[in-house]
């Protein structure tokens, strides 16, 4: 016979028997490697104020809009898998998102028809030439490219369902929201200088067109892209766009599941090897993270399960790419090592 002590021993065996696996499956849903507050903050600090006053670049002058922007804006943001936000400098100035775009329709479009699908269609491979190249169009096998040079992101925009171009650009903006965690919306002067300048991508589309390469009317894709690199975002939302896809598709401050799992790695490889135009390799190369920038001056980098960090600067190198950011996310990534391919982004000690 079992006595009244025992009784209440079982009873309570049962209980931590019965809710071992529902804490154990709350607790895997949480990365394991997230960094602690006090890691980040001070290597941040240090950043900001180690480049801050760096000289070099320029703004880009080919859109009319983003020559007038205050070339001294600088502004650095960290969001963490666990919702930690560390920011510093500008990040409430509100900049054109541009080319980072490209990686969240991609992620839309591959939501819609899947990754091998999108492949199928778009392709990922680095062309080797300048991100509006039309010889590229011409001489690479798949015609597109990869979804992050101009030709491809115009074909996986034209892949993006919808009644007529108003519906498809709203849900594309209503995705970039759930990224971000909070509403965004056009820059409209962006957009407006961007379409009265845009005759090289209506070019593309052509081209694309003649290779059966696009897969919606050529010049309402041009103005949908066109659209969708005029949308205004700040560091910290940008930071937390990132934090969605390090986050395994969830946005960490929302809790929804944004991207589908299963396409981060097809978009984060995307990015390391074609996220900064022709600057793509060295930055592999240095600095080791999935990342994107555009010529608005932002990069966002991406280190899986730990966060994402965004840079807002305008001046840029001769590849379009953010001077700042680029030295800010080098270092960072150099003290935190966020490099992937080190053992040290896995805690391998020295």
């Amino acid at each position: 016979m079992i006595s009244r002590i025992d009784s209440k021993r079982v009873a309570v065996l049962l209980m931590v028997a019965v809710l071992m696996p529902v804490c154990s499956s709350a607790q895997s849903s949480k990365s394991p490697v997230a960094p602690r507050r006090e890691q980040v903050q001070a290597v941040v600090q240090e950043a900001y104020d180690k480049f801050k006053n760096d000289p070099n670049g320029k703004n880009a002058d080919y859109i009319p809009y983003l020559a007038q922007v205050p070339s001294n804006l600088f502004g650095i943001a960290i969001v963490t898998t666990d919702n930690q936000v560390l920011s510093l400098g500008d990040v409430k100035y509100s900049f054109s998102i541009q080319s980072i775009s490209k990686v969240f329709t991609l992620a839309l479009a591959m939501e819609e028809l899947g990754a091998d699908k999108v492949f199928a269609k778009v392709g990922s491979e680095p062309t080797g030439r300048p991100f509006n190249s039309p010889s590229a169009v011409v001489d690479m096998p798949s015609h597109t490219g990869n979804p992050f040079v101009n030709a491809g992101a115009i074909a996986t925009t034209s892949l993006i369902s919808g009644r007529d171009e108003n519906d498809k650009w709203n849900k594309i903006l209503a995705f970039y929201s759930k990224a971000a965690g909070e509403n965004l919306s056009l820059i409209d002067e962006v957009y407006k200088s961007e379409a009265a300048t845009n005759t090289g991508n209506k070019a593309l589309s052509m081209l694309l067109a003649k290779y059966e390469r696009i897969y919606a009317d050529p010049f309402e894709s041009v103005d949908i892209y066109t659209k969708q690199c005029s949308v205004g975002v700040n560091a910290v939302q940008l930071a937390r766009m990132g934090a969605t896809l390090a986050n395994n598709g969830i946005n960490p401050a929302t809790g929804e599941q944004v991207i589908k799992p299963e396409s981060i790695p097809h978009i984060l490889s995307a990015m390391m090897m074609a996220g900064l135009y022709d600057g793509s390799g060295g930055w592999a190369w240095r600095v080791g993270m999935p990342a994107k920038s555009g010529v608005g001056g932002g990069i966002v980098a991406v280190a899986p399960g730990k966060g994402a960090i965004a840079v807002f600067a305008p001046p840029l190198d001769e590849a379009g790419n953010s001077v700042k950011a680029q030295e800010v996310i080098d270092y960072v990534t150099e003290k935190l090592n966020y490099n992937l391919y080190s053992p040290g982004s896995v805690g391998w000690k020295k």
